[in-house]
């Protein structure tokens, strides 16, 4: 678990300290957020990752050849940076949990 929390802090993701969901890890950068469900001392599976908003965690929906970013009572429309900016994140997460 170190050499990949190590990996992580090298990706520029962060652990964030959360009470509110015990059974996951909660990481983050630039805005983005995904949680990592907890298997006994390491992690299990990365979940589908997020862009925080003021109107809660906004999950990527694509309709047709436009993204938009949808939370709750709330959508806007995803622009090509967040989408490789979220695709980054993803990736640079997974690659550290394996």
């Amino acid at each position: 678990m170190t050499a990949q929390l190590e990996k992580l802090a090298a990706a520029g993701i962060e652990l964030v300290p959360s009470l509110a969901v015990p059974q996951y890890f909660v990481f983050t950068r630039d805005g983005f957020v995904s949680l990592v469900e907890r298997k006994g001392d390491g992690f299990g599976a990365a979940g589908a990752p997020a862009l925080i908003t003021e109107h809660g965690l906004a999950m990527l929906i694509w309709r047709g050849d436009q993204g938009f970013f949808i939370a709750k009572d709330h959508e806007q429309p995803a622009t090509a940076g967040q989408v490789a900016a979220l695709r980054r994140f993803a990736a640079d997460l997974a690659a550290a949990l394996a």
